[in-house]
C-alpha cells in the first residue's frame, strides 16, 4: 500500500488582531510564498477580514481560513457565523477547539466535534486543536488528556482532506516557552498513533502540527521532529518577516 506524503502546513492563527490595513503584510507574505514551493502557507485572519483576505489571495499559493465557527449551518443564533458562511467569504479551513475557545467559552470535546462536523458539511478542513495545561503535564497527566481531547473532538469518517490536528500545549502559547524536541516527539506519536488506529491510512496521511511560542529561532528544531508536519503561528504569523522565516524552515 502506498502511503501520500504529508505536505507540510504553516498556518497563522491572527486571533484578535488585524484591520484592513493589515493586507500590508499579507501581500509581502504572498510574494515570500512565492519562494517556498515545499511548504502549504494558510493565513487565519479575524472573520471581519476573510473575503478582503480570500480576494487578495486568488492565485497565489496562499490559502485563507478562520478560527471558529457555529455547529449549526443558519439560525437565531446572533453574533456567530456559519462555516457555510465562512465558506461563502472565501475560507478554506476552520480552525476549532482552541484552547482560548475551550477554557474562555467553555468549549467540550463535543462542542468541538460538532464544529468539526460542521465543516466538513461545508467542504472544509476543520484543523482541531488539542493540548495539556501546565498543571495537567505536572501531574504527568498530559498524554492521558489530548488522548481524550483528540478522541472526543475528532470525529467518525474523518480523512486527510477534512482534518489536521494542532498540538497545542497549553501553557506554551503566548508564553515563549516550548516542550522538548522529545516532548514534542512523545506527544506527536501518540496522536499519530490514535489517528492511525482509528482512520488506518488516512490517519497515516492526516497532517499533525504544533503549535505554541513557535518563532523562527526555533522554527527548524521543531519542524524537524518526527510526526510534526508543520504549525500553528500565534503572534508571530503577524508580521510577514517572522511568519515566513518560520515555513523557511522547510527550504
Amino acid at each position: 500500500m502506498m502511503v501520500r506524503a504529508r505536505r507540510p502546513l504553516v498556518a497563522g492563527n491572527w486571533k484578535m488582531n488585524g484591520l484592513r490595513s493589515s493586507a500590508a503584510e499579507l501581500s509581502r507574505i504572498i510574494q515570500g510564498a512565492k519562494e517556498l514551493g515545499a511548504v502549504d502557507l494558510m493565513l487565519c485572519p479575524p472573520a471581519t477580514l476573510i473575503a478582503l483576505f480570500a480576494a487578495a489571495v486568488a492565485g497565489s499559493a496562499v490559502r485563507i481560513g478562520a478560527q471558529d465557527c457555529h455547529a449549526e449551518p443558519s439560525g437565531a443564533f446572533t453574533g456567530d457565523l456559519s462555516a457555510e458562511m465562512l465558506r461563502d467569504a472565501g475560507a478554506s479551513a476552520i480552525i476549532v477547539g482552541h484552547s482560548e475557545r475551550r477554557i474562555h467559552h467553555n468549549e467540550t470535546d463535543a462542542d468541538v466535534r460538532a464544529k468539526a462536523l460542521a465543516a466538513r458539511r461545508a467542504g472544509l478542513c476543520a484543523i482541531i486543536c488539542v493540548g495539556e495545561t501546565h498543571g495537567e503535564r505536572e501531574n504527568g497527566r498530559a498524554l492521558a488528556v489530548v488522548e481524550r481531547q483528540l478522541d472526543g473532538s475528532v470525529p467518525d469518517g474523518a480523512t486527510a482532506e477534512n482534518l489536521v490536528v494542532a498540538y497545542e500545549p497549553v501553557w506554551a502559547i503566548g508564553s515563549g516557552l516550548t516542550p522538548t524536541p522529545a516532548d514534542v516527539a512523545e506527544m506527536h506519536g501518540l496522536i499519530r498513533e490514535r489517528l492511525q488506529s482509528r482512520f488506518a491510512k488516512e490517519g497515516q496521511a492526516t497532517r499533525i502540527l504544533y503549535g505554541g511560542s513557535v518563532k523562527p529561532s526555533n522554527a527548524k528544531e521543531l519542524m524537524g521532529v518526527a510526526e510534526v508536519d508543520g504549525a500553528l503561528v500565534g503572534g508571530a504569523s503577524l508580521k510577514a518577516d517572522e511568519f515566513l522565516a518560520i515555513a523557511d524552515a522547510y527550504r
